[in-house]
């Protein structure tokens, strides 16, 4: 009896041992998930928005008292720059779903994006300061209504369809950009993404986005104004090409990661 009862106790305790099969976790797609909670809740993505704000304030209020030939202009980008979309990221994430346009364009469409910690006060001195604001953004022609409702809703100066400037179809700004400085210095350019700086960062590996950040190093902080944005954007596509499959990208990411 006692024999039987301790095959049983041994069972029962390597059962409880025995590892348990766990999902596979998509990293590539649940990551997003701690952006969009850091951009939310953390003071420091906060701060780190004001500073980046206060010292744009600081270059506009400088520009404002030169002499200039030309009408000066500040060249902005909209998503997690001006616009937080962190909630469309977040449900994405939490769903384990990969971006996709038709979810991204039923978040476009609500209008109901918040503003950047800082963004608003910002260009409101600025074009009080006789500063145009152009809007150039990756966002298609067909956002364009919703995109325009979202800015109007906060009050964002030149948020009309002249200073509003989608894509069609092609990412790279450059283009746009240029057709701005056909009539305008452009004086400033704001951003999360270095593509929304200078062509030189389009489509390119990371090493020579990381090169082109050295070569351009003392423009950061005077005509380059980045905001911070850990949920999305080209370096993550510099690392891992896009279409790929989740499980594909999954693995080019974690070779990526240093660990000790």
């Amino acid at each position: 009896m006692y024999i039987r009862y301790l095959l049983a106790g041994l069972l029962i305790f390597t059962a409880c041992k025995t590892p348990q099969p766990t999902s596979a976790v998509s990293f590539s797609a649940t990551g997003p998930a701690w952006g969009a909670l850091w951009q939310q809740r953390a003071a420091e993505y906060k701060a780190l928005c004001l500073q980046a704000y206060q010292v744009a304030a600081q270059r506009v209020e400088v520009m404002s008292h030169q002499q200039t030939l030309r009408p000066r202009a500040i060249v902005t980008d909209i998503d997690e720059t001006i616009l937080d979309n962190s909630p469309f990221s977040a449900k994405n994430a939490l769903a384990g779903k990969p971006y996709s346009q038709q979810a991204w364009e039923e978040w476009t469409a609500l209008a109901a994006a918040d503003t950047v910690p800082g963004a608003l006060s910002f260009f409101k001195d600025a074009a009080a300061k006789g500063f145009t604001i152009y809007y150039i953004t990756n966002r298609l022609e067909k956002e364009r209504a919703a995109t325009l409702k979202n800015l109007q809703r906060w009050g964002f100066p030149f948020a009309d369809n002249d200073h509003l400037i989608l894509s069609d179809g092609n990412s790279n700004k450059e283009p746009r950009r240029a057709v701005v400085a056909r009539k305008f210095e452009i004086a400033m350019l704001v951003g999360d993404n270095l593509g929304d700086f200078a062509e030189v960062f389009y489509r390119k590996s990371p090493a020579e986005r990381s090169a082109a950040v050295d070569q351009l190093r003392d423009e950061f902080g005077g005509r380059f104004i980045v905001l911070p944005n850990v949920m999305y954007g080209d370096w993550l596509s510099a690392l891992a090409p896009r279409g790929l499959t989740p499980q594909q990208t999954d693995s080019v990411l974690k070779k990526q990661v240093r660990e000790f």
